[in-house]
């Protein structure tokens, strides 16, 4: 009796066996091998590749249940695709990843200046990729200059921000996901975004430079420049773009009228700063000119 009751469980877990493999469909890791020409498994060692639990699910979280796909993959899209053999609207590739990164530094991300230009997050992002290339501080500096092309033009000029040293990154003042800000800013203001490093310069001094407190692009360029100190222009023609005639002569000079045509002397070693040093303000009692 012992005898026929073992054999008819075995038969019954054999028949159990043989419907689980009549129903058992091809999963996406049974395709997307480690050694396929796409390789995918890398995901795994992220935090996508635990979404959902792992497995199918985790790349199901992303792609779409896409059954069409699983019928017949050669002849359908996963249901957002990402290449490299299909590619989803770039609306819909994104909204496959603010599904779950809808907040924080990405809230701003829908009506930005990227989503306009028509860019996706896989335009910069590679969730496969165990190290995103975003998160590496050069290759994303490469990543922005790659379509900023006036940037690129501007970091290499002789006063610039260390960004091509790979000291600073674009991220360090943009935000690439939107700011309700101009220029994607993460600060609220210019002045903000800037001071966030030089903090040396935030005051409040006792006398103030009104151009400093305003906007500090009213006498800087951001990227880069071929003045000294990103300056948009060297003294005393920078100076005089609002100081045409206070407390004492001011006028631009040149070469106009002189013998030979030569620059005039004064303009030699001449700069508003060499006497009026404290341009971005100072404590000093007797600093109301700013030369101390």
């Amino acid at each position: 009796m012992t005898l026929i009751r073992c054999l008819l469980a075995l038969c019954l877990l054999a028949a159990a066996g043989q419907l689980r493999t009549e129903e058992y469909q091809a999963g996406c890791i049974d395709c997307h091998t480690a050694s396929a020409d796409v390789p995918v498994h890398a995901i795994f060692n992220t935090p996508h590749g635990a979404l959902a639990g792992g497995g199918d699910d985790s790349c199901k979280a992303c792609h779409g249940v896409s059954e069409d796909h699983a019928a017949g993959p050669s002849n359908a899209a996963p249901d957002a695709s990402f290449g490299p053999r299909w590619f989803s609207t770039a609306e819909e590739r994104s909204s496959a990843c603010m599904g779950c990164h809808e907040s924080g530094q990405h809230l701003m991300w829908a009506g930005s200046e990227h989503e306009i230009e028509g860019l996706a997050c896989d335009s910069c992002h590679d969730s496969h990729q165990q190290s995103d290339p975003t998160s590496n501080r050069e290759m994303s500096v490469d990543m922005c200059l790659d379509c900023h092309q006036q940037v690129q033009a501007e970091v290499r000029l002789p006063s610039r921000h260390p960004i091509l040293e790979s000291k600073t990154a674009c991220t360090d003042c943009h935000n690439p996901h939107g700011a309700s800000t101009g220029a994607d800013l993460h600060q609220v203001s210019v002045n903000d975004n800037c001071l966030s490093c030089h903090e040396e310069l935030r005051g409040p001094f006792l006398w103030e430079h009104q151009p400093v407190t305003e906007d500090c692009s009213h006498c800087h360029r951001p990227h880069g420049s071929v003045h000294p100190r990103l300056l948009k222009a060297r003294g005393p023609a920078l100076c005089q773009q609002c100081h045409s005639a206070a407390f004492h002569p001011s006028l631009p000079y040149g070469g106009e009228g002189l013998p030979g045509g030569t620059a005039n002397q004064n303009v030699l070693g001449k700069n508003c700063m060499n006497c009026h040093g404290q341009v971005h303000g100072s404590n000093h009692p007797s600093g109301a000119r700013l030369t101390r």
